[in-house]
């Protein structure tokens, strides 16, 4: 893996990068790097378009507000496309916020918000939720920005999960109490995995045996306590990437 720099600026551009590449700045992004971090013109930062790795570029100024981003040469090499997917009932603006930027961290590749029959929230805004994943990403180095997807009806989020995913559905009355032991279990997970966090009422009963009928699920204990939602999706996500994921 190429060495990671602790303190390098991360900027993600939705343009295709290459040595030579002039890429304009929008304005937030010309504001970030100017009046936020206060970067002189040709400051060297490090860019990434979620697709070719990433990049050094130094600023461009040709007006008070207009900034460019020249691409010098390539810093890091895309990483392989990871397949972790966040099936969750969405959850009011700080908590979704929070939830949404550590799955990410967490190495999440797609976020799909599952309406229940017990979700509190039921309308997400999917430009704030695509904000918060770009932004995990530039903070922590992640160089793919996971898809966001609209919410959708929990039988519609599963009916497009390929068969030979492996669905984890956190259940706190799981057969197995250790989770650990449940996952090495379930045996490798070649064809993707999923995770799947219900609202903080639960599942109905009808939906528990919707949930059941799907082949490649593996119902998942976390532990004597009882969790609220978002701290139960980083908990479970960390358990799925130590036991099964990029962690071993």
């Amino acid at each position: 893996m190429a060495a990671y720099d602790f303190k390098a600026i991360r900027l993600f551009v939705a343009a295709p990068l290459a040595e030579g590449a002039i890429i304009a700045c929008g304005a937030d992004q010309a504001n970030y790097l100017l009046n936020v971090m206060r970067l002189d013109d040709g400051a060297r930062i490090a860019v990434f378009d979620g697709a070719s790795g990433e990049w050094a570029a130094r600023l461009r100024r040709s007006g008070k507000r207009s900034l460019s981003l020249a691409v010098e040469e390539r810093l890091r090499p895309q990483p392989e496309a990871g397949d972790l997917r966040l099936l969750f009932a969405p959850l009011k603006h700080a908590r979704l916020d929070y939830m949404v930027q550590k799955a990410v961290e967490m190495g999440v590749s797609r976020l799909v918000p599952v309406i229940t029959r017990r979700t509190q929230a039921s309308r997400v805004n999917s430009e704030r939720m695509r904000a918060n994943a770009v932004e995990a990403a530039e903070q922590c180095g992640i160089l793919a920005v996971a898809g966001c997807d609209d919410a959708q009806p929990l039988t519609t989020a599963l009916a497009a999960l390929p068969d030979d995913v492996l669905l984890v559905f956190c259940d706190e009355s799981a057969a197995i109490a250790n989770p650990v032991e449940a996952l090495r279990a379930a045996g490798p997970a070649e064809g993707g995995l999923a995770v799947l966090i219900g609202p903080e009422g639960g599942f109905s009963e009808e939906e528990r045996v919707l949930i059941a009928r799907r082949p490649r699920t593996l119902a998942l204990s976390l532990g004597p306590r009882i969790l609220r939602a978002d701290t139960a999706a980083v908990a479970a996500l960390a358990v799925v990437q130590a036991s099964l994921g990029d962690w071993r």
